[in-house]
């Protein structure tokens, strides 16, 4: 049994992040007020010179003064009907693969908590690890999230995991997309770049990291 750790923007999400979509789906569902938009532009000003060009990730401002058990019940319903069917299928079926092969899968992610739960839950994944939200009574702030792996801070996250299944980080797998990726790649002891970005395709091919594209398995 080995861990196996799927990232899921750009791996098995393609295109726009399930962030953003669930963001436009709130949108939709008429769970963006006045209040909620405000609050995200004030996020962008106050914390623009803390986090500089990460500020947009790290803002879950438009979740502020929603209660975490009706995002989490909405969060429920958007991946079952929106993000299900647009998971791509060449990392679904590693994702199988690996299930199937007994191994324990996790989701490590910068997306918030909720989502990453609800699609571990619709993919019968064993756990997840994703961005925690800041709460206070039950219901989302404006403040910046208490946890938000990306980058080399997935490292960390990605050895809690592997503590709590009681598995070697250094024998795991790791399925992701972006260069922030890389840092992971380095501690595992198999990568697998998925759709990569440019930079990560550079990387992969210097590495001799596995790329997984185009519905097709290249070494």
């Amino acid at each position: 049994m080995k861990l196996i750790l799927f990232d899921i923007d750009g791996t098995l999400v393609p295109g726009a992040s399930s962030e953003a979509r669930f963001a436009r789906y709130l949108w939709q569902q008429g769970e963006l007020g006045v209040r909620q938009l405000l609050a995200f532009a004030w996020f962008c000003v106050r914390y623009l010179p803390r986090f500089g060009a990460h500020v947009l990730q790290k803002n879950k401002a438009y979740l502020s003064g929603h209660s975490t058990a009706h995002i989490h019940a909405l969060a429920k319903a958007f991946v079952a009907d929106e993000l299900m069917p647009e998971l791509y299928p060449p990392a679904l079926k590693r994702l199988r693969a690996h299930q199937a092969a007994g191994d324990h899968v996790a989701l490590l992610s910068g997306t918030p908590q909720f989502i990453a739960d609800a699609l571990a839950q619709a993919l019968g994944v064993d756990h997840s690890l994703a961005a925690l939200c800041d709460t206070r009574g039950a219901r989302y702030t404006a403040r910046p999230p208490r946890r938000h792996p990306y980058g080399s801070t997935k490292i960390d996250a990605a050895h809690a995991l592997a503590a709590e299944a009681d598995l070697p980080l250094s024998q795991a797998i790791a399925f992701g997309d972006s260069i922030s990726d890389a840092y992971l790649f380095r501690v595992v002891g198999e990568a697998v770049a998925v759709q990569p970005d440019r930079r990560l395709s550079e990387a992969a091919n210097g590495a001799g990291w596995e790329v997984l594209l185009d519905r097709v398995d290249r070494a």
